[in-house]
């Protein structure tokens, strides 16, 4: 650390019963109190230099006589050891003058007026020089001067030592020259823990100042701002501990609501900074900002800020980080999941700036696809929606969306959605609109969504027929891997109907990975209106891929090559007896006026327990025409 020495003759201070005088042959005849401290000195080397003594002197009346009465300095910026200072120099006294006190002395030489006005070469001018000179061309020294400030905040700010420390400190960051400091171990920069120890003000000054030059990386600040928000923020700290406080009052004399209140000023200062670049921060880092500001009850903009931000790169999350606690007292849920709702609508709007959805496919006349509800063969996801609601919203500066990534925020979500299913009161509403934000193409299996229909409907046992089938529609059994449909079989939480269809999805997948040497010959001896139909569906250009494997599934199904399953006519009539149980309770459920809820669309739960009679109740001997009962059966299921 730098130092300047002023004055060459030895120290003669000495105090006797609270009083401050110099040994000198010459009586003393000014007396000052400063700080409770009265000093006994002489007129002429102080008032010679200070503006400020010569006036109050004057109005006094104590010019004359050795003594007049005591001249009060209440409010003195540095206190007693910031005067005793200034009288020194006056006298020619040595004097030290560092980083630790040049900022007392200068506020205490401008508040007495000891300026060039009273005389040249003053104490005001030499420090001055010495600032600029040698102190704010050196880190540690620059920092310690900087830090010294916010005791004299609003006299820095008028002698404007806060702006040229702020300067010099951002200045050396840019351009380090050579008088670097000890390299950081740690990711963030070398300079990042030093200015972390400021206060939130300071702090936000410096970072203005190194973001309007360009020369330092987005990457880099945002890791200054990581290494800050660990320092200062409770929740986002390492530890998990109560962070200290980046401010200058006594942490113990302040009440909860002021502690709060600063936080929240610490949080919308850090998200105000935040840099363009889209990694310049991490996903991570963006959700633990979103819990503070849910915890802090930080402003709507800041808030929307930070949606937006963890929109670009939602991918990059994990599920923990999106586990935002609920703090509200209108919602008694566990997590925030209003705030993920939103994040998703922002992410479906970067999804579509960059790869808009295609139309949805024409379904076939009379399906169940037909109703509004649907689109090829699936629920219309809320993006979808969104999009088409908010057609003229786009973000210019989002990233595109990789499929790979697409997958990424599907998989996210459902683990996501996985947890808020445990909780008792998470309403089905607001769990199927997380579900349906997802773009149906972010989930290449349903096994995932699965999971989150099994443990919503372990966790609401109370739940209505119509809730349980509506809260089931959002799968697509077709997507399920062999172990969730396993699993979805032996259900019992499940509707009757999901687990008829997950049973006719396996048999179809079993027979056509079995059979597929012989669908070629067993779709010639498929009826004519089935083979119409086929024909029909493979028109879509949307879809010709999907069609076709769903028609080499349902053609083996009907050549009845499946090794393990009997389709002979025996083993048709043991498939109908084993069935019976299930028969009689789709009968039960279609007389439920609670389990009609398909009813409203076009009559389809009607027609298809029509088809599924009619499927148990053939006669044994015609398998073709048991066939063409089932297709339109499964064409409804297998739509997409």
């Amino acid at each position: 650390m730098k130092f300047m020495k002023l004055g060459t003759r030895p120290d003669t201070f000495f105090t006797s019963e609270s009083v401050r005088s110099v040994c000198t042959e010459v009586a003393t005849d000014l007396q000052i109190l400063v700080d409770g401290c009265v000093y006994h000195l002489h007129k002429f080397p102080l008032l010679s230099k200070c503006m400020l003594l010569q006036a109050l002197c004057a109005d006094s009346g104590a010019s004359g006589g050795g003594g007049g009465d005591v001249v009060e300095l209440p409010g003195f910026p540095g206190g007693g050891e910031a005067f005793e200072a200034c009288a020194k120099f006056c006298y020619g006294i040595t004097i030290t003058v560092s980083a630790r006190n040049l900022v007392p002395l200068r506020c205490a030489a401008a508040h007495l007026g000891m300026s060039e006005a009273a005389d040249r070469g003053n104490l005001a001018a030499k420090l001055d020089a010495f600032l600029a000179s040698c102190l704010l061309r050196r880190w540690k020294d620059a920092l310690g001067v900087l830090s010294s400030t916010r005791h004299y905040a609003l006299l820095c700010e008028d002698l404007g030592l806060t702006s040229r420390c702020v300067d010099a400190v951002a200045a050396l960051i840019i351009n380090p020259d050579t008088a670097l400091p000890a390299k950081s171990t740690s990711a963030s920069p070398w300079w990042a823990h030093d200015i972390a120890e400021l206060g939130v003000d300071l702090f936000w000054r410096i970072m203005v100042a190194v973001k309007a030059t360009g020369a330092v990386h987005e990457k880099t600040v945002g890791d200054a701002l990581k290494a800050y928000a660990r320092r200062w923020l409770p929740n986002v700290a390492k530890d998990g501990l109560s962070a200290d406080q980046p401010f200058d009052d006594d942490a113990g004399s302040a009440d909860v609501k002021q502690i709060t209140t600063r936080h929240r000023l610490l949080l919308e200062k850090i998200v105000s900074l935040l840099p363009a670049e889209r990694d310049a921060v991490s996903c991570g880092f963006l959700l633990k900002l979103l819990k503070a500001a849910n915890i802090l009850s930080a402003s709507a903009a800041s808030k929307a800020e930070l949606v937006r931000r963890v929109a670009w790169q939602l991918e990059e999350a994990s599920v923990a980080d999106l586990l935002v606690p609920s703090l509200s007292c209108v919602s008694e849920t566990l997590y925030d999941v209003d705030a993920v709702a939103a994040i998703l609508d922002e992410f479906s709007l970067r999804y579509a700036a960059v790869a808009p959805a295609p139309p949805p496919p024409l379904a076939l006349s009379g399906s169940p696809d037909d109703s509004p509800a649907h689109s090829g063969g699936h629920r219309r996801s809320r993006s979808a929606e969104s999009v088409s609601f908010d057609g003229t919203r786009r973000s210019l500066s989002a990233a595109p969306v990789s499929q790979g990534a697409l997958a990424r925020v599907g998989k996210l979500v459902d683990g996501f959605l996985i947890e808020v299913a445990k909780d008792p009161n998470m309403p089905l509403d607001k769990l199927l609109a997380i579900a349906e934000a997802v773009p149906d193409s972010a989930r290449p299996e349903h096994d995932g969504l699965y999971k989150v229909v099994d443990t919503y409907l372990k966790a609401h046992p109370e739940m209505s027929k119509s809730a349980r089938k509506r809260l089931c529609r959002v799968l697509n059994c077709r997507k399920l891997s062999e172990k969730a449909s396993a699993h979805a079989a032996q259900n019992e939480l499940l509707p009757l109907r999901v687990v008829v269809q997950v049973l006719f999805f396996e048999h179809a997948r079993a027979a056509a990975l079995a059979s597929g040497e012989h669908a070629a010959v067993a779709a010639a001896d498929l009826p004519s209106n089935i083979r119409a139909l086929l024909s029909k569906a493979s028109g879509s250009s949307e879809d010709d891929e999907a069609d076709r494997v769903d028609e080499q599934r349902l053609r083996a199904l009907a050549a009845g090559a499946s090794p393990g399953d009997d389709w002979s006519v025996e083993g048709l009539r043991r498939a109908a007896s084993k069935i019976a149980t299930l028969r009689m309770k789709l009968a039960e459920e279609d007389e439920d006026h609670d389990a009609d809820e398909f009813a409203r669309k076009a009559g389809l739960a009607r027609s298809a327990s029509l088809r599924f009679r009619a499927f148990c109740a053939i006669p044994a001997g015609k398998p073709k025409r048991m066939l063409s009962k089932l297709w339109p059966l499964g064409r409804s299921g297998v739509s997409h």
